[in-house]
């Protein structure tokens, strides 16, 4: 779609920087100043105008974009709209609501798209937040701490006047009041407000309007918002565009409301009574920039629709402000009047996608409360790109893995391997029920029957869904494919001394070898089939199967495998198996990817992980996600829990694959 915009400021570049990658077509840029229209002209190839009536009379293109300084925002929109032009504006929409409701209304008359800056909320750590709000695990929210700290404008800004003019609000607290609105609602009431007119005294020119304001605001969803705008504030205090939400099941918080690029440290999360742990967006989507805002508005004209809805959040947001003003002024609270919101089609898809994990995801059965998930007979599987491993085998020592666990959870983790050889499966159920778990709904739990069990995998499943508190498996796994000498129900493993642990679980007969049982692979996948059948498990699954077993079962099951979980690394690819899964839709689960002796330490992950300003531990996980293989690592330390899960986001060049492969050891062993 052709466009024009309208402001040639510092703004502009922002916009420029990643315009070539949309569908936009910039045909006309407009300034009042004739040698920064030239400028910018000259360097988009367009054609230059000093007035905006002559633009819109002389260019057809249908929309424009405003980016001219925050006191004509009003005007040039209403004069576009007149012109019957659709208007993506930066904020603020206006500097008073009347002004602004009556935008969206012209909006509305002409039958013209209204779009309004900024677009924070798609941008990829806050979409990662409000997934987060999805999935219940920090649920309700109950307070927020807002922040705009945009500084002391005169010391960072070439020309400050516009920013001076209107004061912090409308320039700063714009991104954290449209986030929370987008992300709860609508504001309902400012509680109380203060401001305080500071600024440096050294500075040569000061705020027109108050520079420091505070306020307490209440979300019709009933979050209660501390609010916290300012110009004196400076920009690189520890707290910037912050915010921080906190609710009966932890906190989340998010370093910068208004960034549109994400990094691994963007989110952290503290669940119920821990500390806070890095929540890195693992997404799909790549990072966001300014001219995405109108590329995504163009969209939805494109296909017929004309939009206001970001024009009516915008208007929302200019009477916040209002009414902050007027509290602080008149020292009352103020009940807001909230005009009605209607979402487009596309804001309402991007709403669904929001509400499910934001990865390359299984798709979770959804129903009123956690009740029993529905059992998946067909073999295909959604999972997270990165899974942890529960293991408390570590180093030659059985560890308490409780915490770690825990850890994962705030991070991001949804896939949880489990087994009742891990002996943890109560504990892990205990920490289910702790608040600041998400919702079963949105967790993918995995559990493996032990070779002891073959000839009772009913019983040993019915008992790991005794200890996890849970009605339904995600999916059940064959740990091995041999089967050993029943030794009773496997219950509370970690409870009791290595040794006893250690006879449970790997029996030996009376000359001290190991005591195998008549339990043939296809008939321990027959019973398998049953649990699946009585719907214990959604799906079912093997674990350290080559080509040939795994054939075995192929040809005889009458519910295909769902998940193949073998050892895999760069030393170890096995290819030709996990090329077989996917040729029969299996999904292929790594386990052990970073504890082959040595790996860690080759050059050539080093040499990839410069390149990429990553650990060779991302590297090595990278691989697996790379070739549609789940990863999952196992740690105790939060560092690396965060990390390994952050890694999904390397991008491997041909030359890192080509580098990898080098890796390759038919001879690797253990």
């Amino acid at each position: 779609m052709q466009c024009a915009f309208i402001g040639a400021g510092a703004v502009v570049e922002h916009y420029l920087d990643t315009l070539d990658s949309t569908s936009l077509e910039l045909t006309a840029v407009c300034d009042h100043d004739s040698a920064r229209a030239r400028h910018l002209a000259e360097v988009t190839d367009t054609t230059a105008y000093t007035d905006v009536e002559s633009l819109l009379a002389a260019e057809s293109a249908p929309l424009i974009v405003n980016l001219t300084s925050h006191q004509a925002h009003a005007s040039i929109t209403r004069q576009c709209l007149n012109a019957n032009r659709h208007v993506f504006t930066e904020k603020p929409l206006a500097l008073d609501a009347d002004t602004a409701a009556a935008l969206v209304d012209l909006a509305k008359q002409r039958g013209v798209g209204l779009d309004c800056a900024p677009v924070n909320h798609h941008g990829r750590a806050q979409r990662h937040v409000e997934s987060l709000l999805s999935d219940d695990q920090l649920n309700p929210i109950r307070v927020v701490y807002a922040h705009a700290h945009v500084g002391r404008v005169t010391e960072w800004h070439d020309d400050p006047g516009s920013f001076l003019a209107v004061g912090p609000l409308y320039d700063g607290a714009v991104y954290p009041l449209t986030l929370l609105t987008a992300w709860f609602g609508p504001i309902e009431s400012v509680r109380v407000a203060d401001t305080v007119d500071i600024y440096p005294s050294h500075a040569e020119s000061a705020p027109e309007r108050p520079a420091h304001i505070e306020a307490t605001l209440t979300l019709a969803a009933g979050p209660v918002i501390r609010l916290t705008a300012s110009f004196y504030t400076p920009h690189r205090s520890r707290e910037f565009n912050s915010l921080e939400l906190h609710g009966d099941g932890g906190s989340v918080y998010l370093s910068d409301s208004g960034a549109l690029t994400a990094t691994p440290q963007s989110v952290s999360v503290g669940g119920h009574g821990r500390s806070y742990v890095a929540s890195p967006p693992v997404t799909s989507s790549q990072n966001h920039s300014h001219i995405a805002g109108p590329a995504r508005f163009a969209q939805a004209i494109k296909h017929g629709n004309r939009p206001v809805t970001g024009g009516q959040r915008g208007a929302h947001i200019v009477r916040v402000c209002n009414a902050i003003e007027y509290a602080a002024a008149n020292d009352v609270s103020v009940s807001l009047s909230v005009p009605e919101t209607r979402l487009t089609d596309s804001e309402h898809d991007h709403i669904r996608s929001s509400r499910t994990l934001q990865q390359d995801t299984y798709r979770p059965h959804t129903g009123s409360k956690p009740a029993k998930l529905t059992p998946q007979r067909h073999h295909s599987h959604r999972l997270p790109s990165v899974g942890f491993g529960c293991s408390r085998y570590r180093d030659g020592n059985y560890i308490n893995r409780i915490d770690s666990i825990a850890t994962a959870l705030d991070a991001g983790y949804r896939l949880f391997d489990m087994a009742e050889l891990y002996g943890n499966e109560h504990r892990i159920g205990s920490l289910l029920e702790t608040p600041g778990t998400p919702s079963r709904e949105q967790l993918v739990l995995m559990s493996k029957v032990w070779n002891t069990n073959h000839a009772h995998i009913a019983e040993a499943c019915e008992g790991t869904l005794s200890e996890l508190g849970i009605d339904t498996l995600d999916s059940y796994l064959l740990h091995w494919p041999d089967a050993w000498e029943y030794q009773g129900p496997i219950s509370k493993l970690a409870t009791l001394p290595p040794e006893q642990q250690e006879q449970i679980t790997f029996p030996t007969d009376a000359s001290g070898d190991r005591a195998h049982a008549d339990v043939s692979i296809k008939s321990a996948w027959q019973r398998l089939e049953k649990v699946c059948s009585r719907g214990l498990t959604r799906t079912i699954g093997i674990c350290n199967v080559s080509a040939a077993q795994l054939q075995e079962i192929l040809d005889i099951a009458s519910i295909p495998p769902a998940i193949v979980q073998i050892e895999s690394h760069p030393y170890r690819p096995q290819a030709e198996l996990i090329n077989k899964c996917h040729d029969h839709g299996i999904r292929v689960i790594a386990h052990s990817p970073l504890s082959a002796p040595g790996l860690l330490a080759e050059p050539v992950l080093e040499t990839i992980g410069d390149a990429h300003d990553v650990s060779p531990a991302a590297i090595a996980i990278s691989y697996h996600v790379d070739r549609g293989v789940i990863p999952i690592p196992a740690s105790t330390t939060p560092e690396h829990i965060t990390a390994n899960l952050a890694a999904a986001n390397v991008q491997l060049t041909d030359e890192d694959r080509n580098m990898l492969q080098t890796l390759a050891d038919t001879e690797f062993e253990r």
